[in-house]
C-alpha cells in the first residue's frame, strides 16, 4: 500500500549542509553601536535638562544668570536660607526676605508654627512647593521642608557714600564727624555682621568692603548683626586702595589697625577728626598697598602672651575709644 500524501505542515528537512544568506544577515550581527549618552535620550531626564540649559543661554543677559550649584553662586545671587532653626532665627533677627517656601503634608511643630506666625506678621508670601521642587531651589540642602529666600543686598557706592557723609557734615546735618570703617580681607560673614553691630553702636556712619576677595551681606552676616545692617549701610569698594587715596584727598584720615603700629590707640589724636578706620584679616592683617595708605598705623595694648584680637573685637575697642574721645 503506497504511503499516504502529506497535506500542509512543515517540509521534511533533508539532512547535510544547507544554503547560507549569502552575507545578506551580516548587518543584523553587527549590534547598534555605543550606548548614546543620557543627554541625547529624549527619554531621559537628562536630555530635558540640556533642552532647558540651551534655552536659557540663547536669553539676552544669560550671562549674568548664575549657573547651577552652590560654588556658582554670583555675589548677586538671592540666597535661600534652610531648616527650621535657621528659618527660624533668621525671621526673629528680622531679616529682609521675599518668600517662605514649605514643603506640602510638612509636619509641623512648634517651629514651624512660630515661622508661619512671624511671616504673617511681616506679610512675607508663604509658598507650598513639593520636596523635589525644594530640594533643587536649594541646592540639595537639609531644608527640613523650609527655606527662606533673602533678596541680594543693595550695595550703594563706597566713595558716594563719603561724599554724602561728608556733604551732611559741612552742613552740620550729623552731630559728629564723619566715621567709616573699612575691610581688607575680611571673608567670615560673621565678623562683618559683628562689626556692623559695633558701627551702630558708636555712631559710624558706613562700613566699607572691597568688591572681590571679602565678605559680604550674607544672611549670616544679616543675623550677626542683630539688626544693625538696617541702621548703617555697607558701601562696596571697586578697589580699595583707590578708595582710601580719594578718602585722604577729601579730607578724612586713615588708621590701619595692626599690632606692630607705630602709635598706641589710647589718647589717638586723629579720633576727633573724619576718619576711617582699616581692618585686616586675622591671618594675613593689613595688605601691604592698604598698609602704604594709611596715615597711622594704630596697634591695641595686649598682654604679650595673646597674638592678635578678633577683627570685630579689635573694631569694637577702637570704636569705644574713638567714642570716648569726641565725647571729651
Amino acid at each position: 500500500m503506497a504511503a499516504p500524501k502529506r497535506h500542509g505542515g512543515a517540509p521534511k528537512k533533508k539532512k547535510g549542509p544547507t544554503v547560507g544568506t549569502g552575507g545578506h544577515g551580516r548587518k543584523a550581527l553587527e549590534g547598534k553601536g555605543p550606548t548614546p549618552k543620557a543627554e541625547e535620550r529624549t527619554y531621559h531626564k537628562a536630555y530635558r535638562s540640556k533642552q532647558l540649559a540651551e534655552r536659557a543661554a540663547a536669553k539676552p543677559g544669560a550671562a549674568r544668570q548664575r549657573p547651577a550649584g552652590r560654588s556658582g553662586r554670583s555675589k548677586n545671587a538671592e540666597e535661600m536660607v534652610t531648616g527650621r532653626n535657621s528659618v527660624l532665627e533668621a525671621l526673629r533677627a528680622d531679616i529682609p526676605a521675599k518668600a517662605l517656601y514649605m514643603a506640602i503634608r510638612i509636619d509641623v511643630d512648634d517651629r514651624v508654627r512660630e515661622v508661619l506666625k512671624l511671616a504673617a506678621d511681616r506679610g512675607l508670601p508663604v509658598m507650598e512647593t513639593g520636596k523635589p521642587e525644594l530640594d533643587r531651589m536649594t541646592d540639595e540642602a537639609i531644608h527640613q521642608g523650609l527655606a527662606l529666600q533673602v533678596p541680594p543686598y543693595d550695595y550703594p557706592d563706597a566713595l558716594e557714600t563719603v561724599e554724602q557723609t561728608l556733604e551732611k557734615a559741612a552742613k552740620a546735618h550729623i552731630p559728629n564727624a564723619p566715621l567709616f570703617i573699612a575691610l581688607d580681607g575680611i571673608t567670615d560673614p560673621r565678623n562683618l555682621g559683628a562689626i556692623i553691630r559695633s558701627a551702630s553702636a558708636f555712631g559710624a556712619h558706613a562700613v566699607i568692603v572691597p568688591e572681590r576677595r571679602s565678605v559680604g551681606m550674607t544672611a549670616s552676616a544679616w543675623k550677626t548683626s542683630a539688626g544693625a545692617a538696617a541702621r548703617v549701610p555697607v558701601a562696596r569698594a571697586t578697589n580699595l586702595t583707590s578708595t582710601l587715596k580719594s578718602m585722604k584727598q577729601a579730607g578724612v584720615y586713615v588708621i590701619g589697625l595692626d599690632g606692630d603700629g607705630d602709635i598706641g590707640l589710647t589718647g589717638l589724636p586723629l579720633a576727633t577728626d573724619p576718619l576711617c578706620i582699616v581692618v585686616g584679616s586675622e591671618g594675613k592683617g593689613l595688605s601691604r598697598l592698604v598698609r602704604e595708605n594709611c596715615d597711622q598705623i594704630v596697634s591695641i595694648p595686649i598682654e604679650s602672651a595673646m597674638e592678635s584680637l578678633n577683627a570685630s573685637m579689635a573694631v569694637g575697642i577702637t570704636l569705644y575709644e574713638v567714642s570716648r574721645l569726641r565725647a571729651e
